[in-house]
C-alpha cells in the first residue's frame, strides 16, 4: 500500500499492481479497494498496466478533510493521476463514472476514460425520486443515523424493503455504516439534489476519448443513461456486455477495458 496527499491535504490509501501503462480505479457508492468488482478487475489488469486503485476519501484507509464538494473528490483522483505519473488511463464504475466524467471534463489528466453504467436520471419520476432521496439521506447522516441512511441507499437502487432489514443483521452491515456518510458525495457527483439528470453540457466539453459500458441484463434505468452519456460525450464509443448486470464481472469487462487501452 502507498498512499497519495490531495491538495487540500487529505491523505488518500493507493494499492499499486502489475506494470505497464497506468490504470486507475474509481469505485462506486459504498465501495473500495477490498470490494469486488474492484479487485479482480485490478488483478487482471495488472497483468498489462500498473493499476492503482485508491480509496476515495472517507472509506477504507483514506482520510477525508470537510467541507466536502465534488470539486475535493476531482482534486483527489488528479492527485493519484500525478502519482501515477502525471496521466493515466481511467476506468470507474456506477457513481464513481459521474465522478469521472466530471474529472474529464475538468481536464484532469487522463489518456482515455472508460465507465460502466453510471446511475443518472432520464425520466422525471426517477428525478424526483433522486431529489427526495438526497433529502432523507443528508437528514440521516446529520442526525447520525448511519444505518437509516444505507438503508436509504439500498432502497433507492431498487433492493426490496424486508431485504434491506434482513441486511441490518448481517455481518457486513457495519462496513456499509463506517461509510454512510460518503453516500452523500455520489449523491453530489450525480447532481443528486437537482434530480440526477445527465449533465449533456458539460459531457460535451469532455475531450477524453471514452468508452460508455453497460450491462445488456440490466434494467433500462440503468442502460437509459449510459446511452445517453455516450450520446452527449463527442466520439464516445458505447458497447453492451452481453449478460452482465450492474454487479459485473471482471472476466467480461477487463478484454473490454484492454482493447480499449490499448
Amino acid at each position: 500500500m502507498s498512499t497519495v496527499v490531495s491538495a487540500d491535504g487529505t491523505t488518500l490509501a493507493c494499492t499499486v499492481t502489475g506494470s505497464g501503462p497506468a490504470v486507475v480505479l474509481v469505485d462506486g457508492a459504498i465501495g473500495h479497494r477490498g470490494f469486488d468488482p474492484g479487485v479482480a478487475v485490478a488483478e487482471q489488469l495488472s497483468a498489462h498496466h500498473t493499476v492503482w486503485a485508491y480509496d476515495r476519501r472517507g472509506r477504507g484507509g483514506s482520510g477525508d478533510t470537510a467541507p466536502f464538494a465534488v470539486e475535493r473528490e476531482i482534486e483527489d483522483l488528479a492527485a493519484v493521476i500525478a502519482a501515477a505519473g502525471g496521466s493515466a488511463a481511467v476506468f470507474a464504475i456506477s457513481s464513481g463514472a459521474a465522478l469521472a466524467l466530471r474529472a474529464a471534463a475538468a481536464g484532469v489528466g487522463m489518456t482515455r476514460l472508460a465507465v460502466y453504467e453510471p446511475p443518472f436520471s432520464t425520466g422525471t419520476e426517477r428525478s424526483e425520486l433522486f431529489v427526495g432521496y438526497v433529502a432523507e439521506l443528508e437528514t440521516a447522516i446529520a442526525e447520525g443515523r448511519r444505518g437509516d441512511a444505507v438503508a436509504a441507499f439500498m432502497t433507492f437502487v431498487g433492493m426490496p424493503g424486508e431485504m434491506v432489514e434482513g441486511m441490518r443483521s448481517a455481518p457486513v452491515w457495519p462496513v456499509f455504516e463506517a461509510v454512510a456518510p460518503t453516500l452523500a458525495y455520489d449523491a453530489a457527483a450525480l447532481g443528486g439534489r437537482t434530480g440526477g439528470t445527465v449533465p449533456t453540457e458539460l459531457l460535451a466539453t469532455v475531450a477524453v476519448p471514452t468508452l460508455v459500458l453497460d450491462g445488456g441484463a440490466s434494467p433500462e434505468l440503468l442502460r437509459a443513461p449510459s446511452r445517453a452519456v455516450a450520446g452527449a460525450v463527442p466520439g464516445a464509443e458505447y458497447r453492451t456486455l452481453a449478460d452482465q448486470t450492474h454487479e459485473v464481472a471482471a472476466e467480461a469487462l477487463v478484454p473490454e477495458l484492454l482493447k480499449f487501452y490499448a
